[in-house]
């Protein structure tokens, strides 16, 4: 047995299956392991964004970051607000605690997947219910009780002790509210109240926070006139744009120094975003998804996305404004057309080019489709000399991203030509509405202009 193999119980007893060892595959992984916990194979090289706690169970350090710590549990929480509050360190001499069953429960709060060898499976059950995660507990508990009495036939015949044998968890087992994306947005939720209740004044180079709930903040990023209350560890995790700039130390405290100095938190600004789209970027960063958005915000969150290179966010974005597009006007979608061939937001692009084929004509009558003509590349006959526009920072790569009118003719074959032997014909019929109502819009532009 090795660490890619799961004891998956429930499934097991319920297919009634002997063998209860299932390959796995972790799907998502919130915060990276080298976000900090354990010990370093090398001490005297320091982590990007090093844990601001240690923990010392039989002499052996587990390294943290206490903001991890405070959302997956409240027993951390209320001993970093109580007795911990100033410290860096934490001994434990409790013998009931051992170093491999704390490793593996804060490996689980960074990453939403447990993996614990068999023999400690008890020793982490006692620790899940000090540190007040009843769910999990519930489950160890219940797989305890289980270990002992289950035949692992086919372990036996390759003479593993549970030493040996592995118990691999994944947080989809456990109630929504007790994965990692759930404890961060408590988190986040806290950030941002603090972020409306403070405000930075150049003046007295002071926060004005009249909230006492510490959201253990170690970055401070200013957008327009609003400060947002950060982690390091989560905006470095989840964007390289961050990483790269939060290592840079020396560009990184480029807020002022005053302020810096008595916030003790370092200050960074950000400019030409809004504040509102800047909130909806943590959101995602930290949730991994947006509960709500504004149509209106979309093609801000693609420019966000594209600077600050978060992709996904692109596509999370797309997913919820595709509902809305069902309802435009032909005219809105020729600028969000416009807007996807940008960004590379290729969902966007091919649902638009989709309509468009299909009601061609409709669009043909449009204004805003003719004009849209003008400002695109025209057509070309041959693959190997087709163009693209040019695309916005940080949307290279988009190797499936073709010429707006070479694709849509593609699709206008599939939707309306003819087959075989005429399909050539079509693609001429097709260039030559093209050109007509290319015409068209120059003599439009014209007349305006006149």
């Amino acid at each position: 047995m090795c660490n890619q193999l799961v004891i998956h119980p429930e499934m097991c007893r319920s297919l009634n299956v002997d063998f209860p060892l299932l390959h796995i595959e972790v799907a998502f992984t919130y915060i990276p392991e080298y976000a900090g916990f354990g010990p370093k194979d090398d001490p005297s090289s320091a982590c990007l964004f090093p844990p601001d706690i240690t923990f010392y169970v039989d002499r052996k350090p587990v390294e943290a970051h206490r903001v991890i710590l405070c959302a997956r549990s409240p027993f951390f929480e209320k001993k970093f607000k109580t007795d911990w509050k100033d410290r860096k360190e934490v001994r434990f001499s409790n013998q009931k605690l051992y170093y491999g069953a704390l490793y593996s429960l804060i490996h689980f709060f960074y990453s939403d997947r447990l993996e614990v060898a068999v023999d400690d499976m008890e020793n982490l059950a006692r620790a899940c219910k000090v540190c007040k995660c009843e769910e999990l507990q519930k489950i160890l508990d219940k797989e305890v009780v289980h270990q002992k009495y289950a035949e692992y036939k086919s372990a036996k015949e390759l003479d593993l002790d549970n030493s040996q044998k592995r118990f691999i968890l994944q947080a989809q087992s456990l109630p929504k509210e007790d994965r990692l994306p759930s404890a961060l947005q408590r988190i986040l939720q806290t950030c941002l109240a603090n972020s409306r209740e403070g405000d930075y004044s150049e003046e007295s180079n002071e926060m004005i926070r009249n909230s006492e709930d510490d959201d253990l903040a170690d970055l401070y990023i200013k957008v327009g006139d609003k400060v947002f209350h950060c982690h390091q560890v989560i905006l470095a995790s989840r964007s390289e744009y961050f990483r790269a700039r939060l290592s840079r130390t020396v560009d990184f405290l480029d807020g002022n120094s005053g302020f810096q100095a008595a916030q003790n938190v370092p200050l960074l600004e950000e400019h030409d975003l809004s504040a509102e789209a800047f909130e909806k970027m943590l959101e995602y960063m930290y949730t991994d998804k947006l509960e709500h958005l504004d149509p209106d915000q979309a093609e801000e969150l693609f420019d966000v996305a594209s600077r600050y290179l978060l992709f996904p966010l692109k596509r999370v974005v797309a997913d919820m404004l595709l509902p809305y597009l069902e309802h435009v006007s032909p005219a809105e979608l020729c600028h969000w057309l416009m807007l996807s061939d940008i960004y590379g937001v290729m969902k966007i692009r091919e649902y638009i080019l989709d309509i468009i084929a299909c009601n061609f004509e409709m669009f043909a009558d449009t204004r805003e489709f003719r004009a849209l003509l003008l400002t695109l590349p025209p057509p070309s006959g041959d693959d190997s000399l087709r163009t693209t526009r040019p695309s916005a920072p940080g949307t290279g790569g988009n190797t499936d991203q073709g010429n707006i009118l070479d694709d849509l003719r593609e699709k206008w074959l599939e939707a309306e030509g003819a087959e075989l032997d005429e399909r050539d014909e079509s693609a001429a019929l097709f260039d030559r509405r093209l050109e007509m109502l290319m015409l068209v819009a120059e003599k439009e532009a014209d007349d305006v202009d006149a």
